[in-house]
C-alpha cells in the first residue's frame, strides 16, 4: 500500500503537505531501521511547500521509531511553532542548524543529520572520508566540512555553517556527526545512506590495518560519474517506502 492511501484524521494543509510529512516521517523510521538514531536527538526536516517558509521537524522526546506524519511540528524560519501534533517542543540545536541551511538555500526542501558512531568516527579522522570505497568515491564530490563549535545553540553559527556547506549536498560536521541536504526527502536520505555506508565501510577497513587506495585515475572517472547520484532517489524511495509500509504502516499517520 502506498503511503498516499493511508487514513488519517490529522488536518493537512493539502496533499502536497501530507506526502511531505509522510515521506519524512519515513524517513524517522528508515533512519530508526538501519540504527543511526541516537535516542531523541539528532533530526531530519523538510520545507512545507508554500510562501510561508515553513519546516517540519521532529517532536522533541520522541524516538525516531515513534515519528508519525501527523506527530511532525510545523515551525517558521525563527523556530516559532506554527502547528503541532500532541507534543510541541522542538530542540534548539537542531533548529540552529536546520534553520540555516533552510534560510540560505532554496534547494533544500530536507535536511538530514546524524550522530551514528561510524559518521561520527569519520568526521573526527583527521583526514575525514577516504576513497576505500566506490561508496565513498562517489561521497567525495558532494562533500563538505564544517569545525566542531560546541552543541549548536549559537544562532551566529548559521552564517559559518551554510558557508562551508557551499552549495553542497553533504557534510562531515568535524567531532560531530553528518548533514545531508536534497531538494526532496528522497534526495536527501539517498545522499545521506551513501555516507552512512562509505563511514561504515570506512571504520572496517581501516580497522583491518593499512588499506588498499585506487588510483587517481579511478577515483577521477567515479568522481565524474558521481554527479547524478542524487537522482538514485527515483529508484531507491519507492523501494524504501515501500520496506517501511511492510514493516510498519502506522508512520504515514
Amino acid at each position: 500500500m502506498n503511503a498516499n492511501t493511508k487514513e488519517t484524521s490529522f488536518h493537512y494543509a493539502n496533499q502536497t503537505e501530507q506526502q511531505v510529512r509522510q515521506d519524512l516521517a519515513a524517513a524517522y523510521r528508515l533512519v530508526a531501521h538501519y540504527g543511526w538514531d541516537d535516542l531523541v536527538f539528532t533530526h531530519l526536516s523538510a520545507r512545507v511547500p508554500g510562501p510561508e517558509h515553513h519546516f517540519l521537524i521532529n517532536p522533541y522526546g520522541y524516538l525516531f521509531s515513534e515519528i508519525t506524519a501527523s506527530s511532525l511540528v510545523k515551525v517558521d524560519r525563527d523556530g516559532e511553532v506554527v502547528q503541532s501534533g500532541e507534543l510541541s517542543r522542538v530542540n534548539p540545536a537542531g533548529f540552529t542548524i536546520h534553520s540555516a541551511v533552510h534560510m540560505a538555500r532554496d534547494d533544500a526542501g530536507a535536511v538530514m543529520h546524524l550522530h551514528a558512531a561510524d559518521g561520527v568516527a569519520v568526521s573526527a579522522h583527521k583526514e575525514g572520508l577516504l576513497p576505500l570505497s566506490q561508496t565513498a568515491m562517489l561521497c567525495l564530490d558532494h562533500l563538505s566540512f564544517h569545525d566542531y563549535e560546541g552543541v549548536a545553540l549559537n544562532l551566529d553559527e548559521r552564517e559559518r555553517l551554510t558557508r562551508d556547506l557551499q552549495g553542497k549536498n553533504l557534510m562531515l560536521l568535524r567531532n560531530h556527526g553528518l548533514m545531508s541536504v536534497g531538494g526532496t526527502v528522497a534526495e536527501a536520505f539517498t545522499y545521506l545512506y551513501f555516507l552512512m555506508k562509505a563511514c561504515e565501510i570506512q571504520v572496517r577497513t581501516l580497522g583491518q590495518g593499512a588499506a588498499y587506495l585506487p588510483s587517481a585515475a579511478a577515483i577521477e572517472t567515479t568522481r565524474q560519474q558521481s554527479q547524478s547520484l542524487g537522482q538514485a532517489s527515483k529508484l531507491t524511495w519507492p523501494a524504501l517506502v515501500r520496506l517501511m509500509d511492510k514493516i510498519d504502516p502506522t508512520y504515514a499517520r
